[in-house]
């Protein structure tokens, strides 16, 4: 069966808040100038905000800029009205006093808002406008025009629907569709699939430093009323990691009795035997959390990597016939948790220079004014003055801190050198199992802390087993001959959703068991299998989490 192929101005691929804010943008635009401009948004997840799962203390100032009537007239979420960061010990805690908090560590003018809420706001305002936004269509393919001397990019095909398990097309089995355009934008998140494509075609990467990548993993809940405090925000640090393991959490709360809870994990450790999905049970555990969750209900769970390493760890932004925006370019102000909104403020710069370029009657072409016009932005400078905070936290936490106080209250971030994270890359520092003591964590208590198979179906994941399976190995026998044997399995801890397990084929052999129907598209395995022998494929549209509006 022949594909169809249908053709637009600009196709941008991910609906989260920097493709729906490129998509508004543009549509505004072409609206403003009288000319068509059509837009097309495709987003993997069934419905838009399905897939998207994040702490969501949003910098507010985005939001009135893309959509400055809207939000004046009915803001969403909850304003902050209390600021806490912790160090903790394992039954202590430390405040640090408001005045000795970096500016980047503040959050007053900023709302605590529902990511996949919000996502689907922005959508209904896109359609408004006059995009196309598809939800439930799977970008698989890059397409490149072969005739050109650069290949530029035209668009991207989504995936076949109905496809068996040996990848051969069943009885409902429908073509993708080419979705061709003058200039595509790519948003799909952190570690986008397509994305790394176009890294390795267009040695994006080659003049960047090297990237880190933390899990986040998230909770949210529904507390008793006389424990919540609408618009608190808590970030702590220290335990339960040790000094030398960057890591944090976070408690906000939302409105409605809610709170989202999270931690986050350098995916940089070096001890194969720590489990991120553990350490953020046990960190619940801590008096200063457990306070606000006694009591309380447990009504979803997620997780998520993102990008870090600072602006000088950026990709070049734009290639032949388009460009890379928010997490899947890396846009995230690392020290501050915060990516929505400078997502949302790189989709609008991508979105002005795709415009220009269309008006112009351009196609295919790089829109090099979009990294030119990022370098003028107050996104650079927002970045830029931070880009030393991940660098300087490899040091250890105790030192990392200091020294990153000073970079940012003594020197105001304009410190006359940039500094890059140590390599190697994240999958290569992992350490021998011999080399690192054990860590043994507690039993769940069905209270506050939860094994992985009662959090995974609270991720509400639908997926079709007969399709061609998104989690393969490249070579099933390094399994055993090298991450067994030298790392003791770490797959089994790094996954937060209990996709890889140990057990023997029918000779006794051990093997690893990879269950895809767990899998939430973290892309944990992606980066962190030292062996690098793992592929992650997406699977058929619309399958993977459903996250609830208020994740």
């Amino acid at each position: 069966m022949r594909r169809e192929s249908l053709d637009y101005d600009l196709l941008v691929v991910g609906g989260g808040p920097a493709g729906l804010a490129a998509a508004i943008h543009f549509r505004r635009r072409a609206i403003q100038r009288g000319v068509s401009g059509n837009v097309c948004l495709i987003e993997k997840g069934a419905r838009i905000g399905a897939h998207s799962v994040s702490g969501a203390v949003v910098d507010a100032r985005a939001l009135s800029e893309l959509l400055p009537e809207a939000w004046s007239d009915a803001p969403l979420g909850t304003p902050v009205t209390e600021n806490r960061f912790f160090f903790l010990g394992a039954a202590s805690r430390w405040r640090v006093p408001e005045a000795l908090l970096p500016a980047c560590f503040q959050n007053d003018g900023n709302v605590v808002v529902g990511l996949a809420e919000l996502c689907r706001r922005l959508a209904r305002h896109a359609e408004e406008l006059g995009v196309e936004v598809y939800p439930g269509f799977c970008g698989t393919e890059i397409l490149f025009d072969d005739k050109a001397p650069a290949s530029p990019v035209v668009g991207v095909a989504t995936g076949d629907m109905g496809l068996l398990e040996n990848s051969l097309p069943g009885p409902n089995h429908q073509p993708g569709v080419e979705l061709r355009a003058r200039y595509t934008l790519f948003a799909e998140g952190c570690r986008g699939h397509l994305a790394k494509r176009l890294e390795e075609s267009f040695g994006l990467r080659e003049k960047s430093a090297t990237r880190r990548y933390s899990l986040g993993i998230k909770e949210l809940w529904e507390i008793p009323p006389e424990k919540h405090r609408p618009g608190l925000v808590m970030h702590t640090c220290g335990w339960p990691l040790d000094t030398k393991t960057f890591g944090g959490g976070f408690m906000y709360h939302m409105a409605g009795g809610l709170v989202s809870t999270g931690f986050i994990v350098g995916l940089d450790y070096t001890n194969p035997g720590l489990s991120p999905f553990e350490e953020f049970q046990r960190f619940k555990t801590h008096p200063e959390l457990r306070r606000f969750l006694s009591g309380g209900r447990r009504i979803a769970y997620g997780a998520r990597t993102i990008a870090e390493g600072g602006v000088q760890a950026l990709p070049k932004l734009a290639f032949p016939g388009g460009a890379l925006i928010g997490d899947d370019a890396g846009f995230l102000n690392a020290p501050r948790i915060k990516g929505i909104h400078t997502a949302i403020a790189s989709g609008i710069l991508a979105a002005d220079a795709a415009f220009e370029a269309v008006a112009a009657n351009r196609g295919h072409d790089e829109l090099s004014d979009y990294p030119e016009a990022f370098r003028k932005s107050r996104l650079f400078d927002e970045l830029h003055a931070v880009r030393n905070f991940r660098p300087l936290m490899e040091k250890g936490l105790i030192t990392g801190s200091l020294l990153f106080g000073v970079d940012q209250v003594v020197l105001c971030g304009k410190a006359p050198w940039t500094l890059t994270c140590r390599s190697p890359d994240d999958h290569a520092r992992l350490g021998r199992a011999l080399d690192h003591d054990a860590i043994v964590y507690p039993k769940p208590d069905g209270v506050i802390s939860f094994d992985r198979p009662s959090s995974v179906y609270l991720a509400g994941i639908r997926t079709d087993e007969k399709q061609p399976p998104p989690l393969k190995l490249k070579d099933p026998s390094i399994f055993a001959r090298v991450c067994l044997a030298r790392f003791g399995a770490p797959e089994q801890r790094y996954c937060p959703a209990g996709v890889f397990e140990v057990d023997r084929d029918e000779d006794g052999r051990p093997r690893l068991r990879i269950n895809a129907g767990n899998c939430l598209h973290c892309k944990t395995c992606d980066i962190k299998d030292p062996t690098q022998n793992i592929v992650w494929a997406p699977p058929q549209g619309g399958d993977g989490p459903n996250y609830p509006d208020a994740m």
